[in-house]
This record gives structure tokens, C-alpha cells and sequence, in this order.
């Protein structure tokens, strides 16, 4: 969390606790992220990890569903990048088997971010391709 935190001040954004439609939002007019109050640690550094991806990478909000679906994507894979070294997955894998939600506690993150670093993995290391 403390490295979460230190990225948020380094990118001049805000972090606010505030009920909303979502657990965690991205203002760029504000700089401002958003999180849900009351949510666990894992799913807190998880949402946190995902709105400062938003920031990171630019994105603003749209209408067009297919830049959404891409947008949400990609935040996910860079929080995932962040919040899971691959040493730390093939143990967790090790010891939990492929079970996703097994795999997010041990990794102490989402299942979501836990499948965006399944479909990194599988970009990086395709089917067939030795």
C-alpha cells in the first residue's frame, strides 16, 4: 500500500474516500481517485492499483463501450504488473492450485487482477509457441 500511496503523490493526484456507483473512480478534470470506504485491504490496494493505472495511462472517461472495455483492460493489466511479482504467482499457484479466488487471497489482490495477470501471462507465453 505504501508503494500505492507514494505513486498517487508522485503523480500530483488526490486520493479521497467517498461512497460512489463503483468501489473506486478516476476524476481527471480533479486529479482525483476515489475509493469506496469500508472495502478490505486486498480489494482496496486492488481498486487503488486500478484508478492510479487510469491516471497513469490517461485514460478519460467516454460513451463508446469497446474503448471502455479497453480502457478497463488495461488498467487491470498495469495494476496487475504492479501488484504481482511473478515469483510471488508461481508460488501462490504452487500452493493454491489454479483456483482464481484461491490464488487473489494468497496474492492478497482481486480475482480480477488475478486474471489480468493470467491473460498477461498468457500474451508473454502463448499456447504452442516454443
Amino acid at each position: 500500500m505504501d508503494q500505492l500511496l507514494r505513486l498517487v503523490e508522485e503523480h500530483g493526484l488526490r486520493l479521497i474516500e467517498r461512497p460512489g456507483p463503483s468501489c473506486g473512480g478516476f476524476e481527471p478534470l480533479t486529479s482525483t481517485i476515489r475509493l469506496a470506504p469500508g472495502m478490505s485491504a486486498r480489494t482496496t490496494c486492488s481498486v487503488l492499483a486500478h484508478e492510479l493505472a487510469h491516471a497513469v495511462l490517461g485514460h478519460a472517461p467516454t460513451p463508446d463501450p469497446t474503448t471502455r472495455a479497453r480502457q478497463e483492460q488495461r488498467a487491470d493489466e498495469w495494476a496487475a504488473r504492479l501488484l504481482i511479482a511473478p515469483g510471488a504467482y508461481a508460488e501462490a499457484e504452487r500452493l493454491r492450485g489454479p483456483h482464481l479466488a484461491s490464488l487473489a487471497f494468497e496474492l492478497g489482490v482481486t480475482v480480477e487482477i488475478v486474471t489480468a495477470y493470467r491473460r498477461l501471462l498468457v500474451r508473454a507465453h502463448p499456447l504452442g509457441a516454443d
